[in-house]
């Protein structure tokens, strides 16, 4: 009962949210615009329908009971709704503004009501114009915009016989209902082509139980070939996946998971990983038992999921944090929301002596989109600071 409450709880808010957004973008495209007759109860009838099967498909490709074009549609939908109340809503806002800023210079009459609608078509084709390019190009960047950011990170303490190391980071594959084998093969191919000395992978790299996506993982396999090899831990779409099934089958295909662990990798440089926060119990994040025992003079380049936990991991002088999570934001402006719950969205970044660096990720969640968020396959080379 205690799990079950704040699960429903989620859906009653996620249900409002979609149903509102649905509302919102009906009111301002068919109502408001006064579309003819026929055009609006066609458009109000599509609105309705998505509003239903939208959430309906999100549940029922959790049990693999969807057919996968309703997938695809479903969040195509998605993104494109958000899109239209996200850009509907700044689009209000600065008429909201602009009618304040009138009003405090001189009184404002009423707006003619054929001027008002003039001005909601316009609105109207305005938005639906901008929000069918912006899908299109997001469509695209999320399907095969995927390129290699080549980060040089200076890291104190690294012998020099290890200068140069490649380190290679995918984030956030979310392998699952949208992204299937041929998908990834074609991310494992990129990072082959890299030659990485080690590649590390820091969560949600499935959407999914084991026998759902055995398949689709497989060529995962192909990554062991990194000589100082292939480390995961634990991002928190794994813990609705099934975590204690993928810490078990992960090290058939070469690829281990450092669960509250720190292994050495080289003379000189160890690799740690600790789990999500989502994780509750033995699945509990702890760094300080991770770390215990360590050389402070040797460092240690720690995989956590979420950016939040580099606040800690720079508390305890680890030398590098790779993170990811936040997909960049994914869809503009989606990244404002992100930024009021993680201290970092993507790049980059230092605390004191120590760095982070935060992927935009590999793949994507829910809608097959990337506005201004281009997914990345992460190269890293090391250098001693």
């Amino acid at each position: 009962m205690g799990r079950l409450l704040p699960f429903l709880a989620f859906v009653a808010v996620a249900l409002l949210l979609l149903g509102g957004m649905h509302y919102y973008v009906w009111a301002r495209l068919v109502r408001d615009p006064h579309l003819p007759p026929g055009a609006a109860r066609l458009a109000t009838s599509l609105v309705a329908t998505m509003a239903l099967v939208l959430p309906a498909t999100l549940i029922l490709s959790r049990t693999r009971g969807a057919p996968r074009a309703l997938v695809w549609i479903a969040f195509l939908w998605m993104g494109v709704v958000f899109l239209l109340s996200a850009f509907l809503g700044l689009a209000d806002a600065a008429r909201g503004l602009a009618w304040v800023a009138r009003k405090l210079a001189a009184p404002v009459a009423p707006l003619d009501p054929q001027r008002r609608i003039f001005l909601s078509r316009a609105l109207a084709a305005g938005v639906g114009g901008l929000v069918v390019g912006l899908s299109a190009v997001g469509v695209r960047s999320a399907l095969a915009g995927l390129r290699v950011k080549d980060v040089p990170v200076r890291i104190p303490n690294l012998p020099p016989a290890l200068a140069g190391l490649r380190l290679v980071q995918i984030s956030d594959v979310h392998i699952g209902p949208l992204l299937h084998k041929e998908w990834v093969e074609g991310v494992v191919d990129r990072v082959r082509a890299l030659r990485p000395d080690l590649v590390a992978i820091t969560g949600d790299l499935v959407d999914g139980t084991v026998d759902e996506l055995r398949e689709h993982v497989a060529p995962l396999a192909r990554l062991a070939e990194a000589p100082r090899g292939v480390y995961f831990t634990t991002g928190n779409h794994e813990y609705y996946s099934g975590v204690d099934e993928w810490l078990r089958y992960l090290p058939s295909l070469g690829i281990r998971p450092l669960a509250n662990e720190r292994v050495e990798v080289a003379p000189g440089l160890d690799v740690a990983g600790i789990h999500d926060p989502t994780g509750r119990g033995r699945y509990a994040p702890d760094l300080p038992a991770t770390l215990d025992g360590r050389d402070s003079k040797k460092p240690v380049v720690l995989l956590a999921h979420q950016p939040r936990q580099f606040r800690e991991a720079a508390r305890h002088g680890v030398a590098l944090t790779l993170s990811g999570h936040t997909h960049g934001g994914q869809i503009w402006p989606f990244s404002w929301l992100v930024a009021l719950v993680q201290p970092y969205i993507a790049g980059l970044h230092r605390l004191g002596e120590s760095q982070l660096y935060v992927s935009r990720g590999t793949g994507f969640w829910g809608p097959p989109m990337r506005v201004f968020a281009p997914a990345e396959i992460t190269l890293l080379r090391l250098f001693p600071a």
